[in-house]
Order: structure tokens, then sequence, then C-alpha cells
């Protein structure tokens, strides 16, 4: 065997060894734009009595879809037109933002998991038939990695754990402090903020490396 066929099969061997090794530690990412969830109750005083979220398109979390519906939010020194609904609607009303949005808003939002919005910052929330002034519902949301138990049995990783992301391409970066979530009811997937994907130059197609760290935050 000449010297080229044997640099053709290190190269194939090496080829192979990276795109496995890229498939177990990578983790597609997206981003969050500024979006809320809505409870019942709360669309219909926006919306109208009887209300029901229409669906535009599905997200990539099974069941989960942004709905054509949008509202208004608006805080002590601005507000933010067409903030997208997700649906379906929740027990809770939530709204989460970035860092830049809570600054034009006048609010200090505090960074939270999903879903955890007692003592969380006030917003006004503007719809077509009403308005609510809401004294806690707004946040900045904890960088999270949906995925399956199967997911996470391969990561090695448990629910609540925090890891690092790196990403690479034109500006590489490190996302620290990543949250877990661990469900049957996800699909692995990185969410991140217009902030944090400003940052890094992050799209739809960016995929991040996940570097277990052991850490659990209380």
């Amino acid at each position: 065997m000449n010297n080229q066929a044997i640099q053709t099969i290190v190269e194939e061997v090496m080829s192979r060894l990276s795109q496995e090794t890229e498939k177990k530690d990578s983790v597609p990412m997206a981003v969050s734009a500024r979006h809320c969830h809505v409870s019942q109750s709360d669309l219909e005083a926006l919306f109208g009595e009887g209300y029901k979220l229409t669906k535009k398109a599905d997200l990539s979390q099974p069941g989960q879809f942004a709905a054509n519906e949008s509202i208004t939010i608006a805080g002590p020194r601005g507000s933010l037109e067409k903030v997208r609904i997700l649906g379906p609607a929740r027990t809770m009303t939530q709204v989460e933002v970035s860092r830049t949005d809570s600054i034009k808003l006048g609010v200090k939002s505090p960074l939270r998991e999903s879903g955890d919005i007692k003592g969380s910052a006030p917003i006004t929330l503007v719809g077509p038939k009403g308005s609510l002034y809401k004294k806690e519902g707004l946040i900045i949301a904890q960088t999270h990695i949906h995925m399956t138990p199967e997911d996470a049995q391969r990561f090695g990783v448990e629910n609540g754990e925090y890891v690092e992301v790196k990403v690479d391409g034109e500006r590489p970066i490190t996302l620290a402090k990543v949250l877990i979530r661990v469900s049957s009811r996800y699909r692995l997937e990185m969410h991140v903020d217009t902030d944090e994907a400003n940052a890094g130059l992050i799209t739809g197609q960016t995929k991040g490396t996940l570097v277990k760290t052991g850490r659990f935050y209380d």
C-alpha cells in the first residue's frame, strides 16, 4: 500500500471520528425572540370573551406553536409592539424579553427560569379589546437546553444541572450557567435570547458543544 492510499484512509477515519464526536456533544440552537405566554382568562381580557388562539406555525417543541395573535407590552419608559403570543394558553401569563428590551421598557426584569415569575417585574399588556396590568410576569429567561431523558443519559447530565456551551464561528463564545431541562415532552434544543445571539452571531443553523460542569445552583 502506497503512502497516498494510507493517507487517504487515515483522513477518512479521522473525519468519521470527528463527526461522531460532534454528533455526541453538539446541541442545535434556536434564537428565542421576545414573546409571551398567556392564561385563558388574560387572553379573553385582551381579545374578547371566549377568544381562542389561532396557529401561525408549529414550534420545534412538541405541541407548542406561534400564534397569529400579538400584543403590545408597555413599561414606564417605552413599549414594544407586535410581541408574539405562543400557544397553547397556559395557567399563568409570562412575558420573556431580553436585557435590551428591558432597558427600552424601563423595567428591571430578573433573570429567571421559565415559569418562575413570583416577585418578577410588572408589565402592562395591551390587546385589541382591552389592557391588563400584571404585578409580576416579566422575566429574562435563563439560557437553557431542552432534552429528553434519553438525551440526558447520552450527555451524562441531569434535570436542573448547569453546563457550559461552546459556540464556534465568526465570533466564538462560551455560554456559562446553561440550565438543563429534561422531559419526555421535549425535543433537543438550546434556547438563547436575542442579546446572546447577537453577541455570538448565533442563528437557527448554529450548533454548540456541551461541556459538563457538574454544577447545580439554588
